[in-house]
């Protein structure tokens, strides 16, 4: 498996095999298993379904993977692994519910917590030498920032987390430019169609793979079976939609560029995540109305196309207020930009 391409590894990886063996990985719906096997109690032990969506992102990413019930779940399954007043890191401009849950932390006393702008990565080299824990995302939600994963692993003396959800490990493999644990959203990408919540965690160190499903045992973060199985599916088509996703984002990025109402496009080159200014909150609250194939609404990766103005959302404060969040899906690109220059102001 290890010569096989990202494409073929999404497709092949976490099958059945053997003569008789179904072809894909059923649903298996259960929470307790007779005694003598391998499987006991699915909360510690997990099930069919759950091993076969680990295998697969596990061997797309390069590490061990462990599931859990969100994103959100990964991240406290990282933090519960850290002692009561550690340092922790984290980019200024990032995923909010990420920053929110370590201001919780810190207010309770139980971490310190430094934000960095995500481009300064002098700072961050600084910070990551007297940090227990770097966590990174790449490119930064809702600003695109690109942030310089393996100078800043080189130097940190903890732990080093990055969310790999934008970019997938079809484009960006964290762990081989020194990261110890990769974090998705499958509720994004990998499931694809916006109607699963799921995350992983992919652990370069098997020991820390195991660490972090003793903590999903802790506090029950297990997923469902079906979404699970609703994930796997979704991540077999994972590359020709991000293939197809990302050469509509970069054609549409473009366009906004030239457009006369558009301040300033943030694209980071790669990928179906684009972000574009508009003149002020008002101004893009209009143009998230006006739109009529693309749909205003929270969340992102799925096969519909969707914007939102992320000021409005509490924890986004600091995003510029125009600042318009859009994740391209797998429409036409012609009808996609039809309905952009449509709800755009002239």
């Amino acid at each position: 498996m290890d010569d096989w391409t990202p494409r073929t590894k999404a497709v092949a990886a976490g099958r059945p095999h053997g003569p008789g063996e179904p072809l894909n990985t059923p649903l298996v719906a259960t929470s307790t298993y007779q005694a003598g096997g391998d499987f006991a109690y699915a909360r510690s032990d997990g099930t069919p379904t759950w091993l076969a969506l680990e295998e697969a992102v596990g061997a797309l990413e390069g590490g061990e993977a462990t599931a859990f019930a969100s994103g959100v779940a990964t991240l406290s399954a990282v933090l519960d692994l850290l002692p009561v007043g550690s340092r922790v890191a984290v980019p200024t401009f990032s995923y909010a519910v990420t920053r929110g849950v370590l201001a919780h932390a810190q207010k309770l006393g139980k971490l310190a917590v430094t934000e960095l702008a995500p481009a300064d990565t002098e700072a961050w080299v600084a910070e990551a030498a007297t940090s227990d824990l770097v966590w990174l995302e790449s490119p930064t939600n809702p600003t695109l920032d690109v942030m310089d994963i393996e100078t800043i692993a080189a130097a940190a003396r903890g732990r080093v987390v990055v969310d790999n959800t934008f970019a997938t490990p079809l484009q960006q493999r964290p762990l081989e430019l020194g990261a110890d644990v990769v974090v998705h959203s499958a509720t994004k990408l990998i499931g694809g169609h916006s109607d699963l919540l799921l995350g992983i965690t992919v652990a370069k160190d098997p020991a820390v793979a195991a660490e972090l499903r003793g903590a999903r045992t802790r506090v029950g973060s297990t997923p469902g079976a079906l979404e699970a199985w609703l994930a796997l599916r979704g991540l077999r088509t994972m590359p020709v939609r991000l293939a197809e996703q990302s050469r509509t984002a970069a054609l549409l990025a473009g366009r906004l560029a030239g457009h006369p109402a558009v301040r300033q496009v943030r694209y980071p080159g790669f990928g179906m995540m684009v972000a574009f200014d508009l003149a002020d909150a008002e101004t893009a609250d209009r143009f998230c109305a006006s739109v009529r194939l693309i749909r205003a609404a929270t969340s992102l990766g799925g096969v519909e196309s969707l914007v939102e103005r992320r000021a409005w959302l509490a924890g986004e404060e600091r995003v510029p207020p125009g600042l318009i969040r859009f994740s391209v899906g797998l429409e036409d690109p012609e009808d996609l930009w039809r309905d952009l220059a449509f709800a755009l102001p002239e």
